[in-house]
């Protein structure tokens, strides 16, 4: 591997707010999460079902059909990836898991974002509320069949709604079907 000229640079930082960073290394420039906040992806699949969530983002200017997900540590430093992962997933969607497990840091848009994601499969689900979120979110939750999904991506895709990148993982037979 050939590492770029300005790879040893040192980082400046150009803009902090409160979840987010703006930095620089050489020539290169991209954002990264203060505080040392990381992100928990989850993964719930049980059934023959999987969980997601729609909700608005704002960057996108739209609401965008996703795995359920949240932030670790953004309110309680030192918080833990795997219990952070089952109470987002208990907020945005209503199902509380009996076990949760790491399958591994993922890194999402690595030519842009320092950020990496804990992806956790959550399993043993109960269903406890309705989910949505907490105050203001306004998530919508979905327990979708497997073998219904692309169908369901596809018509939530042409009412507008964007797709997060995530959601080829459970697409994967769709986009590359064995011969």
């Amino acid at each position: 591997m050939t590492l770029p000229p300005d790879h040893d640079a040192p980082v400046e930082t150009m803009w902090e707010g409160r979840y987010i960073v703006a930095k620089k290394r050489g020539r290169w420039e991209y954002v990264a999460r203060a505080r040392g906040i990381r992100a928990a992806v989850i993964l719930a699949v049980e059934d023959g079902h999987v969980l997601l969530v729609e909700q608005y983002r704002v960057p996108l200017g739209r609401a965008c059909l996703e795995l359920p997900a949240g932030l670790i540590g953004d309110e309680t430093e030192g918080e833990d990836a795997l219990a952070s992962a089952a109470r987002e997933l208990e907020e945005e969607t209503g199902w509380r898991p009996a076990h949760v497990e790491s399958l591994g840091q993922f890194h999402s848009s690595p030519g842009m974002v320092s950020e990496s994601f804990t992806l956790v499969r959550a399993t043993g689900l109960t269903r406890v509320s309705d989910g949505g979120g907490v105050a203001g979110e306004g998530i919508t939750p979905y327990r979708v069949a497997l073998d219904a999904l692309p169908a369901f991506i596809a018509a939530r895709r042409a009412a507008g709604v964007a797709v997060d990148v995530r959601l080829m993982l459970l697409l994967a037979d769709a986009l590359l079907p064995l011969p």
